[in-house]
């Protein structure tokens, strides 16, 4: 008859409780964190649109209203509210996703938004599919080559990457490809044959183009994205490539690499085998980060090729004083950044179990 050992079991059980309050501990840690993270996001754009050398209240009534008239807009913007209670009132506006009425176009923000976001999103999502196939192999063969001619090349085009003014390179870029060679289309998504011929689905043009079966405007579209999408995943290449550089000079620095050299592995298998696989990890949360700063940080892009995106948005709402507009967006590109890198996070310890 066989014995068991109670010692055993328990000590199994245990170690099964300490692991389930360690991912307890870890998921409300992260769930915390981001509560904080929107919180303090909120508390900025809050104090921004209360400095702001802007009335929105003449924004709304105009500067021929009458006192009487203004005031009672300000009573009914409840800016006559302790800056608590005004604030405690827009946390909960925007948790039910309403940013206000925008002035330009006289439509709710979040309406705006959902109608110029995929725009964005379609742009930094190429430029980053750019930036990721070219900048993650560059950066591994410059690391494994270290010294050498593509590592030289690798330093040369991080440092023009991160120097070079994105609106010189856009100007020259069309001045080049679209107004001399005539390879790429001009300004804005697409020409003017094929504007409105594709049912809206999902706002992306070139998904949708694809979903309607029109390889002409998906020809037509890609013409018109492809520069623009070219120089943004330039800036991604840049710093992805410096990055994984990086990483890997690290790993091929470990004693584990040299044993496997020793065991007579082939350089192939020891580059892309083990170091590369062990810095696959942080190169996620790299790459989430240079998507999230491609959707923010397209705004000179989409002003210099027409492109009419979340950042053109945000820009037109300035010139104007539409604050509504201005805070709306600016609190879209703080979520995303929020959740990219909840995403990496995530992400990262499902492919590290050590990080549980």
């Amino acid at each position: 008859m066989a014995l068991t050992d109670p010692t055993g079991a328990a000590t199994a059980s245990s170690r099964r409780r300490a692991l389930t309050r360690r991912r307890v501990r870890s998921v409300a840690g992260t769930v915390l964190s981001l509560a904080l993270t929107l919180l303090g996001l909120l508390l900025v754009t809050f104090i921004i649109g209360r400095v702001m050398p802007i009335d929105p209240v003449l924004k709304v009534v105009g500067d021929r209203a009458t006192q009487a008239q203004y005031d009672a807009a300000y009573v009914a913007m409840g800016l006559d509210k302790p800056l608590i209670v005004q604030f405690l009132s827009y946390v909960g506006d925007v948790l039910r996703g309403d940013f206000g009425r925008s002035i330009s176009t006289g439509q709710p923000v979040a309406q705006d938004i959902a109608r110029v976001f995929p725009a964005t999103f379609e742009l930094a999502a190429l430029g980053t599919f750019i930036g990721v196939v070219i900048g993650v192999p560059l950066g591994v063969i410059a690391a494994a080559r270290r010294g050498g001619v593509i590592d030289q090349v690798a330093r040369v085009v991080a440092l023009v990457g991160y120097s070079m003014p994105i609106f010189w390179l856009g100007l020259m870029g069309l001045l080049i490809f679209y107004g001399m060679l005539g390879w790429v289309g001009g300004p804005g998504r697409q020409g003017i044959i094929y504007d409105g011929m594709v049912p809206n689905v999902t706002g992306m043009i070139l998904v949708d183009s694809l979903i309607a079966g029109d390889w002409g405007a998906f020809r037509d579209a890609f013409s018109h994205i492809i520069l623009p999408a070219s120089l943004l995943g330039y800036y991604s290449l840049a710093y992805i490539s410096r990055m994984t550089r990086s990483f890997m000079l690290e790993q091929l620095s470990a004693e584990y690499i040299t044993t496997a050299r020793v065991k007579g592995l082939s350089e192939r298998a020891v580059i892309w085998g083990h170091a590369f696989r062990n810095i696959a990890i942080p190169l996620v949360t790299v790459i989430a980060l240079s998507f999230g700063s491609l959707l923010e940080g397209s705004v000179l892009t989409e002003i210099i090729f027409s492109w009419p995106g979340l950042g053109s948005y945000i820009t037109r709402g300035l010139l104007s004083g539409d604050m509504n507009a201005v805070l709306g967006g600016t609190v879209v590109v703080g979520v995303c950044f929020v959740v990219l890198n909840l995403f990496s996070d995530i992400l990262y310890r499902f492919l590290d179990p050590r990080s549980t």
